[in-house]
């Protein structure tokens, strides 16, 4: 009798072991894509908006303006009726105050858009809208400074963006 009361409740402890892992590994999974969510959504969004301006300003800085008024929908066989040429090279051309160094700081989604923050050196401050749709560059629209509906968990991310680039946040 000594033998079969031996593995009594053996089945039993496993089956709890096994159980403990499958909640550990559930809560393990789910806190990992709450942290990943956060980072891809608040940390690091508009990323593709952002690299887009930063190339914008390598053209610049490459003095390949042709294919930097490119970036805005506009080339010399479909010129824009808005934003000649000629008012883009007195904008970012030569004559311009030359941008040699930039930094790109955030971007900010607001409707079909993202306003791109970039600090461009000697030339300042710079804010470029760029269109989710088909990620063409521009100016930002009248009135906006910034985006009217902000994210509050979003602002605070980009102060402390700001910061780690010894700026203040407006």
């Amino acid at each position: 009798m000594t033998g079969y009361l031996e593995s009594y409740g053996a089945g039993s402890e496993r089956r709890e072991r096994i159980v403990h892992r499958v909640v550990l590994w559930t809560a393990v999974t789910l806190a990992l894509a709450g942290i990943l969510y956060f980072v891809f959504h608040f940390v690091i969004p508009n990323r593709g908006e952002q690299a887009r301006v930063s190339k914008f300003f390598q053209l610049l800085g490459a003095r390949d303006y042709k294919q930097a008024y490119a970036m805005w929908g506009c080339t010399d066989a479909k010129p824009c009726r808005d934003y000649p040429f000629r008012s883009f090279m007195q904008d970012w051309g030569p004559d311009a105050v030359p941008v040699t160094t930039f930094d790109v700081l955030d971007g900010e989604t607001c409707g079909s858009g993202v306003i791109v923050d970039v600090d461009a050196g000697k030339a300042g401050d710079k804010k470029l809208w760029v269109d989710r749709k088909n990620q063409e560059l521009g100016y930002l629209p009248p009135g906006f400074g910034s985006c009217p509906h902000s994210n509050r968990i979003y602002t605070f991310v980009r102060r402390l963006r700001y910061r780690a680039h010894g700026r203040t946040f407006e």
